[in-house]
């Protein structure tokens, strides 16, 4: 329990970048320095988590501590990664509300930014080569992070090929085994959600109310989906068009805030939970939003074994991986074409590829590394 949590705490404090390089900082703790689980385990957990709302990197450091610990190990490593995230993005919130300002750390984010590049690729690879167990896995991913970024829908390319990749997948096996007819029902009830304009549809309160407050951000993290690009289109519509609670200014300072910390993007609620209703407000926000997590990943964590014992849902967790490895290689080409404009970055990607795959320095050091050399990097002329 004291290393799970030592783990997740530093994690909580260092983990920039968003779901895609947190996880891949767990798959470099995990999987490759701990070898607390196979990465086979580890890649039917990032599947697994994808067809469940909420933020997947949060979700995965449940799954990890339910896998160490059973219940106590999954509440221990969410609330070490959770926390930190939720103390600095609060503090940011505070200083925020009583000076108006953001503080000044655009130099330290652009070595970041290069140093989550390295860490998401170095993921994807690591990942990439045991999803894609044959060329149809491969043609399977590989259709999934062009599909995204045609601009399809993330949610609708990952249970697609996980469905379509399934079928192909059986209909191609060997005959012999037995065929299954169970398909997807166990995933049935945990997959299902509201749609997003009734997860938006709480009453208008004045002023506002602990337990609406509540409400709105329960109903946030039991039917979020994607990146934290889809939770601003959340708060967009409920806290700023519905309740009026921030302006659309506020907002983008709100999320330019979770940009600034650590940990899971969905501690910006702690910030809007402070400004809307004081401390309370911050707590109840923050403990509504990540709640649901907890609930699904303690129902679909014993699950997965027994998914796996079955031919047409093996078939289906191996699509969903390899579509969430194209997922993440989506991400990869979308962040890089904005950060990678100039030499500086290029050069702090490229170091922090050689301290990961050469010297196999520990991700967080590389993150702190790259923020150094992104501050030194604006005194250096072109």
């Amino acid at each position: 329990m004291k290393e799970l949590i030592a783990l997740f705490v530093r994690l909580g404090f260092t983990a920039f970048g968003g779901p895609a390089a947190h996880i891949g900082m767990m798959e470099d703790e995990v999987v490759k320095r701990r070898r607390w689980m196979s990465r086979q385990r580890f890649l039917d957990l990032v599947g697994a988590t994808n067809l469940i709302p909420g933020p997947n990197s949060t979700e995965m450091a449940l799954h990890v501590g339910f896998d160490r610990a059973g219940w106590r190990g999954m509440l221990a490593s969410g609330a070490a990664f959770i926390l930190p995230a939720a103390l600095t993005t609060g503090a940011l919130g505070w200083l925020y509300v009583e000076y108006g300002s953001l503080p000044r750390a655009a130099p330290f984010l652009e070595g970041i930014q290069a140093a989550v590049l390295a860490i998401i690729l170095t993921a994807v690879w690591r990942l990439g080569r045991k999803a894609a167990k044959s060329w149809r896995l491969l043609l399977i991913g590989a259709a999934a992070a062009s599909s995204v970024l045609y601009g399809w829908n993330p949610i609708a390319v990952l249970f697609g090929g996980g469905i379509l990749g399934a079928v192909w997948l059986r209909a191609t096996a060997p005959r012999g085994d037995s065929a299954e007819r169970a398909l997807l029902l166990p995933l049935a009830p945990i997959v299902s959600t509201p749609t997003l304009a009734a997860a938006a549809a709480t009453p208008a309160a004045s002023p506002v109310a602990l337990t609406t407050l509540g409400l709105l951000f329960l109903k946030i993290g039991a039917v979020l989906y994607g990146s934290g690009y889809v939770l601003i289109a959340f708060l967009q519509k409920s806290v700023v068009e519905h309740h009026g609670w921030l302006t659309e200014s506020e907002l983008l300072d709100v999320v330019a805030l979770g940009q600034l910390t650590p940990g899971p993007v969905l501690a910006t609620a702690t910030v809007i939970g402070y400004m809307t209703a004081g401390l309370p407000g911050a707590v109840v926000a923050t403990v509504a939003i990540f709640l649901p997590s907890f609930v699904f990943v303690s129902i679909l964590n014993p699950l997965i074994p027994r998914l796996r014992k079955s031919a047409w849902l093996s078939a289906f967790l191996d699509a969903v991986n390899v579509a969430a490895v194209g997922l993440m290689a989506a991400v990869l080409i979308e962040l890089g074409r904005g950060t990678l404009a100039d030499w500086r970055p290029r050069l702090i990607l490229a170091l922090a590829l050689i301290a990961i795959l050469r010297f196999r320095v520990a991700t967080p050091w590389v993150v702190l590394g790259a923020a150094l050399l992104g501050a030194l990097g604006r005194y250096i002329a072109v």
